[in-house]
């Protein structure tokens, strides 16, 4: 029913609101990070602080909150020395969510709970680089994409968020995961600087075109557009997505920067400067806002300014 009545408002054209980071405000709120898989297993210990998170952003105006799923496939719990608890910490992350969205709605606020499905593979220590040595083969990683996304949906997600999607090989085969669940999807690319200085994929040992990813946007997609992407780059990839994609977009950028095992919360874009690109955004044609890694309730509040401006 939260995912009938987020379809019904999108359909609408009304602007719904994301929440912003959850590893990062894991992180951010003392929670210790994995050095092999991130945030991927403080899930066992963190489930409290998790549901609490998921209020705050909602109390701020989120209509969409996401598990903490982000770093748990098998390929990163395995990494971890957790490969064989990839079901209970999947399940418990959806669980947090699912509590806070009770409480919410004992509140009388009805928000939808993403599952979280990126193609992150285990990192050089001390960077953002996938590391190529721990990278399994591509039908290893469609399997646990797949195991992945029927957790997800067997523990009672509404959604599949695709996030992150950068590498062309994965992306297919984390899109293929997602639509074979059968659950609604929404898609989000990250980009970077190139070389030139062009917006390009965020994939680090290449400049790829942003269309090389746009174009992997499935025609299931409800919702598509640009995720961990600074500010400053996400109107060109917003227009990359608008190119292959015509229904209704999304734009939750990053701020700060990660190093392997953690994010580094440095020039964090404030809300206010956040505020003025979110109006920008929704005149792109953006009708899903919220934020990524470094961004915090403030950001998800400037972002339900935004909106009430906007008058969608």
């Amino acid at each position: 029913m939260a995912y009938a009545e987020i379809k019904r408002r999108l359909d609408a054209g009304e602007v719904l609101l994301l929440d912003g980071g959850v590893g990062t405000e894991l992180e951010r709120r003392g929670a210790d990070m994995d050095p092999a898989a991130w945030c991927g297993v403080a899930t066992l210990e963190n489930e409290e602080l998790l549901t609490q998170i998921h209020i705050d952003y909602a109390r701020a105006g989120s209509d969409v909150i996401t598990a903490n799923t982000f770093a748990s496939s098998r390929v990163m719990l395995s990494a971890a020395g957790h490969g064989d608890d990839v079901v209970e910490i999947n399940q418990r992350a959806v669980e947090a969510a699912l509590r806070a969205k009770e409480q919410l709605a004992a509140d009388g606020r009805t928000v939808a709970v993403a599952g979280s499905l990126s193609h992150l593979m285990p990192m050089i220590p001390g960077t953002a680089t996938a590391d190529p040595e721990l990278v399994p083969t591509p039908e290893a990683v469609g399997e646990a994409f797949s195991e992945l996304a029927g957790i997800l949906k067997a523990a009672g997600v509404d959604l599949i968020l695709l996030e992150m999607m950068y590498e062309p090989g994965r992306a297919k085969l984390a899109v293929d995961a997602a639509v074979g669940s059968g659950l609604p999807v929404w898609f989000g690319m990250s980009a970077r600087r190139g070389e030139d200085g062009s917006t390009v994929a965020f994939h680090h040992f290449e400049d790829i075109p942003l269309d090389e990813i746009a174009k992997l946007i499935p025609a299931e997609a409800d919702v598509a557009g640009a995720m961990h992407t600074p500010s400053e780059l996400m109107g060109e990839t917003l227009a990359a997505v608008r190119a292959r994609f015509d229904g209704p977009m999304s734009a939750y950028p990053d701020s700060g920067y990660f190093e392997m095992p953690g994010w580094r919360f440095v020039d964090i874009i404030e809300p206010a400067v956040l505020e003025d690109f979110y109006g920008t955004w929704m005149q792109q044609g953006a009708r899903v806002l919220g934020g990524c890694c470094g961004l915090t309730v403030p950001h998800i509040q400037a972002a339900a300014r935004a909106r009430a401006a906007f008058g969608a």
